[in-house]
């Protein structure tokens, strides 16, 4: 019994509701307990108006365990990085083949093959290759892009998060301007990848998501909507890539 009325659980805290993973979260403008499924993270979100009320969210998402487990089944399987195996570079094919000698992205007309010895090490080859093609390709969009809205290149780096496919800390007291993208951006549709770059450079002079940074970003790569609706239909199955 809670004597003093508060909750023994936390906003961020992550709980199992009959073995399935939940993330507790507080949404002080949320009417009601309320569960979703996070497809990128894959795990369930238990959402309480207040931190008072997030031990409801936990008796809910537990008598929800049945429904959290058949939306997390239908999510994309986990692909590993494999000899035989495929996936794509900015909308272009790339077969993984296992080779000998130093591993290697090829180009031709009809896409890419990377070419890497058949040992436990496969898949972290193909990886750093792919990582290498997101920072050249996502390097060069950021410049065309910060170039349109007259902002100097920022610093880059390339991540893996789940959560986000991009993220600007614009110049500010703190230091200077830097972007991190998501190296999965790589296997989406070059249209997609390069909305997620003016979106992040749009940010380098609207910090907020307000009517000014979307006009910016109409401004230098137009419509968002189509862009958007592709990485929330197809963001699990790239997440999916590499993993397991």
């Amino acid at each position: 019994m809670n004597l003093f009325g508060r909750s023994a659980f936390s906003h961020g805290d992550r709980i199992e509701a009959a073995g399935q993973p939940v993330r507790l979260s507080v949404n002080a403008r949320a009417r009601r307990i309320s569960l979703r499924v996070d497809r990128v993270k894959r795990e369930a979100i238990a959402t309480a108006p207040s931190a008072r009320r997030l031990g409801e969210a936990v008796a809910f998402a537990r008598e929800r365990a049945d429904w959290i487990a058949g939306q997390l089944a239908d999510l994309p399987q986990t692909t590993p990085l494999r000899p035989g195996g495929a996936l794509s570079l900015f909308g272009r094919p790339v077969r993984l083949v296992a080779g000998i000698g130093r591993a290697k992205l090829a180009e031709d007309v009809d896409g890419f093959t990377i070419i890497a010895p058949d040992d436990a090490a496969f898949g972290d080859r193909v990886l750093r290759l792919v990582k290498a093609e997101a920072r050249r390709w996502l390097t060069e969009r950021t410049v065309v892009h910060a170039a349109a809205l007259d902002q100097p290149l920022p610093k880059i780096a390339i991540t893996d998060t789940r959560g986000r496919w991009g993220s600007c800390r614009p110049t500010s007291a703190r230091g200077p301007a830097a972007i991190r993208y998501s190296w999965r951006l790589a296997m989406a549709p070059a249209e997609v990848a390069d909305y997620v770059v003016a979106h992040e450079c749009a940010h380098l002079i609207e910090a907020n998501h307000g009517p000014r940074f979307w006009a910016l970003v109409r401004q230098i790569n137009g419509d968002p909507a189509p862009h958007r609706g592709w990485l929330k239909r197809e963001g699990a199955r790239l997440q999916a890539v590499g993993r397991g």
